[in-house]
């Protein structure tokens, strides 16, 4: 059942393996890697409870020591604190530029180790084993790392592309059924951006891969590393075609920012939210038919989905606040907000030619 994308990227190309039971290969599939016989691993204190003995002993099984640092969970680990602490311990473990470090969590550890790798002796390799179904099919792809500022998120970074990704598809029978589709909306957004097949094969399995279907759930995450990998070929350093995959984002970001990165909303809730206005938005602008964003809402829906600001709790800030934050986005540019809108479900494109009363008139019609 195992799945292999291969990210070509010249001397830094990598493989993404995705199968269950991967922890416990882990020794067999970083040994090639390594120089000498251990890793520094950093991870979350979630994860280690649930998880670190398990890599313990599938690195063990390959004669590689490890030491790890587990940080609090949760976004407001990815600031500078928690930064200079990781990159501190790994100075003090003695990590050397030919050894590796492990990123094994969600995409805030992912993010935070990746960038701790990146400017650790002016570079070090690290594998990332993503245990979040949303790290698996976003952020453990692409070589994107980097930490949150006041000023916004992930506005300190780098790239640096990891060496290896291991996607144990098998660790995410230990995420709550929240978390879970909050990673379900990353995948979502792979169908809605570039692969209408996949949209309609997702509209068929997405409960079977919801209720844990193991063969569903390694389709699934491959077939969205495969676009991640093929758009971030393309475009390595967000240039052009990777701004694709912000799909959704530029509200998400605005209702994160709206809900103070708190748990009201997740990620992948903001992202799903983000998705149905975009594609309200392109219907407005008489871009796409009026069917797609009802069909990107039947499905959300269908999945138990967050959908409308409705379904945020709480109060949020009103239309005029939550265009703002989008200004503060990291994918302004030149002053000018880019939108990834969509001329079908799997058509999505990237424009700076939006009005902002058009945006405003969807916010409103969603209740902002």
């Amino acid at each position: 059942m195992e799945r292999k994308v291969h990210v070509p990227l010249g001397e830094r190309a990598y493989d993404v393996v995705i199968a269950p039971g991967l922890l416990a290969q882990a020794g067999e599939r970083i040994k090639p890697l390594l120089k000498r016989p251990q890793v520094a691993v950093v991870t979350d204190e979630t994860v280690a409870a649930k998880h670190l003995e398990g890599l313990r002993a599938g690195l063990a099984a390959a004669g590689i020591e490890m030491t790890a640092l587990a940080l609090p969970p949760g976004e407001s680990t990815k600031g500078w604190p928690q930064f200079s602490r990781a990159v501190e311990w790994l100075l003090e473990q003695k990590v050397e530029r030919g050894d590796v470090v492990v990123a094994f969590g969600g995409g805030v550890i992912g993010d935070l180790a990746g960038f701790a790798a990146a400017v650790l002796r002016r570079g070090v390799r690290f594998v990332q084993i993503p245990t979040s179904l949303l790290a698996q099919v976003d952020s453990s792809v692409g070589g994107k790392t980097g930490i949150n500022a006041p000023q916004g998120k992930n506005l300190i970074g780098a790239f640096h592309q990891p060496s290896l990704v291991l996607a144990d598809t098998s660790i995410l029978e230990t995420l709550t059924p929240r978390d879970f589709l909050s990673g379900y909306g990353e995948v979502v957004k792979y169908g809605l951006l570039g692969d209408a097949d996949f949209f309609a094969w997702l509209e068929e399995h997405g409960p079977a891969l919801a209720e844990g279907d193991v063969a569903a759930r390694v389709e699934a995450v491959a077939r969205s590393v495969q676009m991640k990998a093929d758009i971030v070929v393309r475009d390595e350093t967000e240039q052009g075609d990777r701004a694709l995959l912000n799909l959704g984002h530029t509200f998400c970001h605005a209702l994160e920012a709206a809900t103070g990165y708190s748990d009201r909303l997740l990620h992948g809730e903001g992202v799903a939210i983000g998705c149905a206005l975009a594609f309200e938005l392109s219907a407005k602008l008489g871009l796409c038919s009026q069917e797609d964003p009802s069909r990107v809402r039947a499905h959300l829906k269908a999945m138990g989905m967050k959908t409308d600001l409705a379904d945020i709790p709480g109060d949020l800030p009103g239309a005029e606040v939550l265009l703002e934050l989008m200004g503060q986005d990291k994918k302004v540019v030149e002053d000018q907000l880019r939108f990834i809108l969509a001329r079908g479900i799997g058509e999505a494109f990237v424009t700076g030619d939006v009005p902002p009363e058009a945006v405003l008139a969807v916010l409103r019609d969603a209740g902002a």
